[in-house]
């Protein structure tokens, strides 16, 4: 479903801050090698998490659900000098890729990478999160959501992307639709979580925006 048309799309994209060189060619590297390239958070969502994080200006960032890197490092753009930001997904085909890019930036240093499954990795981060990043399977976000919410800092933002799920939220849902399910409770939970403040914004394919009271 889109949500708008592609020419307000283009008109967006023409009236928003311009997409980084190198973030321009990981786009462009990621459609022509790697499978799903929708799944690239792309300019106009990319310098929306720029933007938030450089409003919150975060120390230590978590990414869950890395893929080619391209939101990791939109959301470096925000953090303060001495910050770190950790980034978990399972594909291991994908760790040198996103590797080149990650060293290609000024943050190289400060991302690190964890493969395997999130829910086996979060616990074990001995941290506490300004800025979170939730991006990856839709049938764990119940589970990453009360891994993340006792590792924020007060005041820290949670960013969950593909919370509207291509409309089918507002659709009958088929009973094999495991993700659908989950993320119809998922939002319900952010809206009524006595632990944060949440807006959703329709921003491509649903971002909610939660902030930790």
């Amino acid at each position: 479903m889109h949500f708008i048309s592609q020419e307000l799309e283009d008109y967006i994209e023409q009236h928003s801050e311009n997409e980084p060189e190198l973030l321009a060619k990981l786009n462009k590297e990621t459609y022509q090698k790697i499978l799903l390239p929708r799944m690239l958070s792309g300019h106009f969502q990319g310098r929306v998490l720029s933007m938030l994080s450089k409003l919150i200006r975060p120390v230590n960032i978590l990414e869950i659900g890395t893929y080619t890197g391209y939101a990791a490092l939109c959301l470096c753009e925000g953090m303060q000098e001495n910050g770190q930001l950790h980034t978990i997904d399972i594909k291991e085909e994908l760790v040198d890729f996103q590797r080149k890019y990650f060293d290609a930036s000024s943050w190289g240093k400060q991302i690190f990478q964890h493969l395997g499954e999130a829910v086996d990795i979060i616990p074990n981060l001995d941290v506490k999160f300004d800025l979170v990043f939730i991006d990856a399977d839709k049938e764990n976000y119940l589970n990453y959501w009360e891994m993340i919410v006792p590792k924020m800092n007060k005041g820290g933002i949670i960013l969950s992307d593909n919370v509207l799920w291509s409309g089918k939220i507002l659709e009958p849902v088929h009973p094999n639709d495991v993700s659908t399910k989950v993320l119809l409770e998922y939002n319900l939970l952010l809206k009524n979580d006595p632990r944060v403040e949440t807006v959703l914004l329709p921003i491509r394919d649903g971002l909610t925006v939660s902030r930790v009271l």
